[in-house]
């Protein structure tokens, strides 16, 4: 089964990160605003096709020699390759993205693209009333289960094994145990407690993130990121929930060891990963970042000396953001799916940064 896990994950992660620059709104390449008037240039379709060749080239590879490795190796070095091949096709994607980040800043200043042409920043006050963003309060749902088994733990306190388990394996066999305490029998449930918080705070952040609009395309435009607000919701729900049923179930069998049937130990952690790629694969490939790969038939009159404005200043790199005076905590990714926190407001490191030392130092405590 690790060997099932692991391929899916390398072959997922080469699938999705060679697709990346088709999941981008045409508007940003590598990270760097083009001008609607230049989003079919021929050299930055053949920068796409280069990095998407080479990078599923390199995941192929990854994918061809786990397979062997799995053969020739102990099963603890074996899991660790796979994790090492995982990091191998995740960071040369980025190498090879900052490449074409840095031939796009040079290609975009030598031809002076957009110098010519205003920049405007295009707002629609009417579309908060149309955002289908989940109400956050939604958030609050798995919290409330993860707060009814902290009390039910409570009353079975006395039920629990001498050692409880801290972590398991890809197989979902335990493989890490400690000294039974007040704070172990409930270590799992805290960190649980804690991501669905992280996860509420995030979609908070998210909902009342300012909405942008292309100025060349407006209405289609408009319809794309409504679109793609409604689905990161939906997404960001579903994980929270997908995260409270395993990590719930851990913590019941910790109490009620019959429950742990070994179809289920067996099913439960591949039905988990299948179903969060999955779910990922649909909202990157069908929805795509911004809403765009979202098909819109609106006939729009053509805005001739009009271009977005030009936030490539604001942008380190094409992927970290710095903006003090952009309010928004959470902002749509230039180089990925999804949002990346706004590194100008200290609040948005609060978010991120609090929650995950919470969870590492009770990781450390056990």
């Amino acid at each position: 089964m690790e060997m099932t896990i692991f391929l899916t994950i390398i072959a997922f992660l080469t699938l999705i990160q060679s697709a990346m620059p088709y999941f981008l709104k045409q508007t940003v390449t590598f990270g760097v605003t083009i001008p609607e008037s230049h989003i079919d240039d021929a050299r930055l379709s053949s920068y796409k096709r280069t990095y998407s060749a080479l990078v599923l080239s390199t995941g192929v590879l990854a994918c061809v020699l786990f397979v062997w490795l799995s053969s020739v190796m102990s099963e603890q070095n074996f899991i660790l390759a796979g994790l090492a091949l995982q990091f191998i096709v995740l960071g040369s994607s980025m190498i090879l993205y900052f490449y074409f980040h840095l031939k796009v800043m040079a290609l975009k200043k030598n031809e002076a693209w957009g110098n010519e042409l205003k920049q405007v920043t295009v707002t629609d006050l009417s579309l908060r009333s149309q955002d289908e963003m989940l109400p956050t309060f939604l958030f609050a749902l798995p919290m409330a289960i993860t707060l009814g088994l902290l009390a039910y733990t409570a009353v079975h306190y006395p039920d629990l094994p001498d050692q409880i388990p801290t972590h398991w394996g890809p197989n979902g066999k335990p493989d890490a145990f400690s000294d039974k305490s007040p704070f172990s029998a409930i270590a799992m449930l805290l960190i649980l407690l804690i991501m669905q918080a992280m996860f509420g705070l995030i979609h908070w952040s998210t909902k009342s993130a300012g909405i942008r609009l292309r100025a060349a395309k407006k209405q289609a435009s408009k319809i794309q990121q409504l679109t793609f607000r409604k689905y990161s919701s939906w997404l960001l729900f579903f994980v929270s929930i997908l995260v409270t049923v395993l990590l719930g179930y851990f913590q019941m069998i910790n109490i009620h060891e019959q429950l742990g049937n070994s179809a289920i130990l067996f099913v439960l952690p591949i039905s988990f990963v299948i179903l969060l790629l999955a779910a990922t694969a649909f909202y990157a490939f069908k929805i795509g970042q911004g809403g765009a790969r979202i098909e819109i038939n609106v006939v729009e009159e053509s805005k001739e000396g009009l271009t977005d404005v030009d936030e490539d200043a604001y942008w380190k790199a094409g992927i970290f953001y710095v903006n003090r005076n952009d309010p928004s905590l959470f902002v749509e990714k230039r180089f990925g799916v999804g949002w990346t926190i706004n590194f100008g407001q200290p609040l948005s490191y609060f978010i991120i940064l609090v929650p995950l030392v919470l969870i590492i130092a009770i990781s450390l405590l056990l």
